[in-house]
């Protein structure tokens, strides 16, 4: 058997399974990702500002215009909709094999696709707050805007609940995928470069033989993997839960 083969063979007969995602994911949905020749971080930005710098905290705090002019450009797409590597892991989930999704990705479309049980690793797009009151705000209600969005009640700071550049990781977040993945029996990693730190880490804590890879380019962490597949991922994860 080649290793697709025993991927899909280990899946069916197996359970307990955690995906661990990045943006190549959402890519099949019309949304870029960050470090491909035509992801984000290799396009103009029509700044003198890079990409990187421009989703970090010192920017959006500097800058909260031209953050969120940013943001609203290139980081937002209410038409997308879930592609068949949500479907499938959301099919994985209901048919009580797979036990929960960690994504990087802050699109939402994981749960769109019917996932219940999603650890936005990164936070998510669709969500904000006041960065001194904590009220929370509707997504529309920011994207349809043109404004900087401050808080109706004090005045402050609207933010999205993304973890920006320079900024840590929810503890809580941090500690319920690294409990996911310790505890899977099978992992799947996709659609990630497995380059961006600490989320590349959680690969440390899954010990077992069972770390199905799926990539359309060789990455720094193949050789911890013990199957790996290139390709389309929303074409090989369909397959694979078929």
């Amino acid at each position: 058997m080649n290793d697709f083969e025993m991927a899909k063979k280990i899946i069916q007969e197996g359970s307990n399974i955690v995906f661990f995602g990045g943006a190549g994911v959402s890519t099949a949905s019309g949304i870029p990702d960050f470090r491909s020749a035509t992801g984000l971080y290799n396009r103009k930005a029509g700044s003198d500002y890079s990409p990187e710098y421009m989703l970090s905290h010192t920017f959006f705090i500097k800058h909260p215009d031209y953050f969120y002019d940013y943001l609203r450009n290139n980081l937002y797409y209410p038409k997308a909709q879930p592609n068949d590597a949500h479907q499938a892991l959301a099919k994985l989930e209901k048919e009580g094999k797979l036990t929960a999704v960690v994504t990087q990705n802050i699109d939402g479309l994981h749960q769109a696709a019917g996932s219940k049980n999603v650890i936005e690793f990164h936070g998510s797009s669709n969500r904000f707050h006041c960065m001194q009151c904590k009220k929370e705000y509707s997504a529309e209600l920011v994207y349809q805007s043109t404004d900087v969005p401050r808080c109706d009640v004090c005045g402050g700071l609207v933010r999205p609940d993304i973890v920006l550049y320079e900024e840590p990781i929810d503890p809580n977040v941090y500690q319920r995928a690294i409990e996911a993945v310790s505890n899977a029996d099978i992992l799947i990693v996709g659609g990630t470069s497995l380059v961006v730190y600490p989320a590349a880490g959680l690969l440390a804590y899954y010990d077992k033989k069972k770390l199905i890879l799926i990539n359309q380019e060789t990455t720094v962490n193949d050789h911890a993997a013990n199957y790996i597949i290139k390709g389309d991922i929303s074409q090989i994860l369909k397959e694979l839960a078929d």
